[in-house]
């Protein structure tokens, strides 16, 4: 079983725990986890582009010229894809690109990415925060005394009664607040080092026994219908 060191604020060792088998210990499966991402990032696409047609052109109803005799090519509108302020052919149009992926093909994708989190040494666990008040100043060290640098993802349990985390972090470039109910591949993919909580930890390991993905909770249930987060 694989085993990671837990940290305290001041970056020294406080402990050390096992890691579930089943969350880092996965097979990494590079093709699941790129369709979980692309179907992650077009769910959020607007799909809102649109061009207009021949028919959606002001103008173009008489034929330029005559079929014959001119000497020129055969016209029919001046509205037609090949004239200077003529229609779009084939361009987009207003559509949903949202892909399926089902609630297997997700917990299979974060398996991977947590496990070549570990593997690469990505992962970083904090016995707690403790933060009482915002306070940027206190999260950027609290980086530097992990030394974490580069794309940081900071994953908390929950989201915090009065936000006091949440904001500490949100103004330091390069470092984004996820939870671990609904931590996406996406987000240890794009991270170069991931800060987690003990509590976190327990969240996650806690979300991936086999009562909870049967979803036999109603809590359960009702947070199995989300899609994949970014």
């Amino acid at each position: 079983m694989a085993t990671i060191d837990v940290l305290d604020v001041q970056g020294n060792r406080s402990g050390s725990r096992d890691l579930a088998a089943d969350l880092f210990e996965a097979p990494v499966s590079v093709p699941l986890m790129h369709q979980v991402v692309v179907a992650g990032l077009a769910a959020i696409r607007a799909g809102t582009h649109s061009t207009k047609t021949r028919g959606d052109v002001s103008g173009g109803g008489r034929k330029p010229w005559r079929q014959k005799g001119t000497g020129r090519s055969r016209q029919g509108s001046i509205r037609s894809p090949q004239w200077a302020g003529g229609g779009v052919a084939h361009g987009p149009v207003p559509r949903d690109h949202s892909m399926r992926v089902n609630k297997k093909m997700k917990r299979g994708a974060l398996r991977s990415a947590l496990t070549d989190a570990l593997r690469s040494g990505k992962l970083a666990v904090v016995s707690e925060m403790g933060f009482d008040e915002p306070k940027t100043k206190r999260a950027a060290e609290l980086l530097s005394a992990l030394e974490l640098t580069g794309k940081v993802l900071v994953v908390l349990p929950e989201p915090t009664g009065d936000g006091a985390a949440e904001k500490s972090f949100r103004n330091i470039t390069d470092v984004k607040v996820a939870y671990a109910g609904g931590l996406g591949t996406y987000d240890v993919l794009w991270a170069d080092r991931v800060l987690l909580t003990a509590a976190a930890l327990d969240a996650l390991e806690k979300g991936s026994t086999p009562e909870a993905e049967k979803g036999s909770t109603p809590e359960a249930q009702k947070g199995s219908r989300g899609g994949e987060a970014s």
